[in-house]
């Protein structure tokens, strides 16, 4: 058969182009919370989130089009360790820390019972619009592990 006539799949996930990692699809609620309007206009309103920390990339398009973390109005976890990991009530890895240095998950159960309520805006406070549980509950892991080593 000729190649002609076979139909190529469908571009189903974007790839950073810094740093390669798996991009996460972003809507245009969560661009317009996290850039201002001239660097919406540099990106397709169909953007991915880089979730790498290391990488500087923070959102990119299909045509490989940009905006550094740098360049974002305001730190975002993971490209800044420092940043809230729950952008909607403010849990950062030193309140995490601190629940594993008392050997309490106050902070920690908090921030998680709050992300499942309908006063969580993941859509618009986290950087990729999506609910930092996952983040949290890795880091809490992380922080447990690191105290037992």
């Amino acid at each position: 058969m000729n190649k002609a006539f076979i139909r190529e799949p469908d571009r189903t996930v974007d790839y950073c182009p810094r740093c390669g990692s798996k991009g996460e699809s972003v809507g245009a609620e969560t661009l317009a919370a996290h850039l201002t309007d001239e660097q919406r206009g540099k990106i397709t309103q169909t953007a991915n989130f880089c979730p790498s920390p290391r990488c500087e990339v923070a959102y990119f398009d299909a045509f490989e089009r940009v905006v550094l973390a740098a360049e974002l109005p305001r730190p975002v976890y993971p490209k800044d360790a420092a940043a809230p990991i729950c952008a909607c009530f403010g849990l950062t890895r030193e309140d995490i820390e601190r629940d594993v240095r008392e050997g309490v998950v106050t902070r920690t159960r908090a921030a998680i019972e709050k992300a499942g309520s309908p006063a969580a805006r993941c859509a618009q406070r986290a950087a990729n619009g999506r609910s930092c549980v996952p983040h949290i509950q890795k880091c809490y892991m992380q922080c447990r592990q690191a105290g037992t080593d």
